[in-house]
């Protein structure tokens, strides 16, 4: 299935793995492009370093297409554009709306930008200051999320800018691409649905507990870090929803202290981090520290297996999977029911 986001990066399927935290690492981002998707590395928890090993490892298991996720406010931004220039990757995707300067340094290297946006504004700046393409998340999508459902903001984006538009938010299986397609997309990004691939690093019993989630399961909440987040509910997230604001922020200070000791970044880049987070929201310098806090609780849970001490971002389509697919079988799967739904289609008229 041939569309602008398969001829822009060149994968041979118009679907994406989203950079997901400490669950896009080598091993997934490789099986999804062997799959004919793209996949994207998350690169926000790594050292300088470990993103370099990072991209060599996928590149040693795959001569496909693959991108690389980056925070476009991090202090360090700048290095970590020149790594994926130096190491020939193929796709930057943002968080964030990076800088027209890191878009230009990008695509003077011939490397595709493609931020992630969640409102129709952003995505005309960023595509006013060269972006290649836009991913566009609705609300139901995992992770730091808007209020606007994908169904509503996807066609307001694809109306306003002239690239392509990847869809996420809501995205599990053919019939939705098919759907986004119709819309104007040129492909649908997915994030729950590749962590819950047999291909994923996360312990299997944290995918038990997302495999057994219902739709109500999944919630948004601002006890984490300040920003909406979507989650699933657990008895941490209620225990953070109950805490006040003192016992939080001494929480936040000790795991922040982890984050840095454990990704080598300093306390005064933790700080110029923060004052970028803060820039241009209505955050508490104690929302600000719930943020640096963040990290280490996805980590607890997608790494370390601990779901009584870790969150678990996710989107509501948590509450409609039940089975861990490889890579392959779920892209093939999609494409499948793509195809038998375009015909479905095109037969009923």
């Amino acid at each position: 299935m041939e569309t602008a986001l398969t001829r822009l990066t060149g994968v041979r399927h118009p679907v994406v793995q989203t950079g997901m935290g400490w669950v896009a690492g080598p091993r997934l981002v490789s099986a999804t492009a062997n799959a004919g998707a793209l996949g994207i590395l998350a690169s926000a928890t790594m050292t300088l370093d470990r993103l370099r090993a990072a991209v060599r490892e996928v590149r040693a298991r795959t001569d496909a297409p693959f991108g690389v996720n980056l925070r476009a406010d991090a202090a360090d931004a700048g290095d970590r554009v020149r790594i994926l220039i130096e190491e020939g990757v193929r796709v930057a995707s943002f968080a964030l709306a990076p800088s027209r300067e890191l878009i230009g340094e990008l695509k003077d290297a011939g490397v595709v930008v493609m931020p992630t946006v969640g409102a129709r504004r952003h995505a005309e700046k960023v595509a006013g200051w060269g972006a290649d393409a836009v991913l566009v998340q609705g609300t139901e999508g995992g992770g730091h999320t808007g209020e606007v459902a994908t169904t509503v903001l996807l066609p307001q984006v694809v109306d306003a800018v002239d690239i392509p538009v990847v869809a996420a938010g809501g995205f599990f299986d053919g019939r939705g691409l098919v759907a986004a397609l119709a819309y104007g997309a040129a492909g649908v990004a997915m994030g729950t649905r590749f962590l819950l691939t047999s291909d994923s690093t996360v312990p299997e019993a944290v995918k038990a507990r997302y495999l057994a989630a219902t739709v109500r399961d999944v919630t948004v909440t601002r006890a984490v870090d300040g920003l909406p987040h979507r989650m699933l509910r657990t008895e941490l997230v209620e225990a953070l929803e109950r805490s006040g604001r003192v016992r939080g922020a001494l929480q936040a200070v000790r795991r922040a202290a982890g984050y840095r000791k454990l990704s080598g970044t300093s306390w005064r880049r933790m700080l110029q981090d923060g004052f970028a987070l803060r820039h241009g929201k209505d955050l508490t310098w104690s929302q600000v520290l719930l943020a640096a806090n963040t990290p280490m609780l996805l980590k607890a849970s997608m790494v370390d297996g601990r779901t009584d001490l870790g969150v678990m971002a996710s989107g509501q389509v948590a509450g409609v999977i039940d089975d861990l697919p490889s890579c392959a079988e779920l892209v093939e799967r999609i494409m499948k029911e793509a195809e038998d739904t375009r015909r479905r289609l095109t037969a009923s008229r």
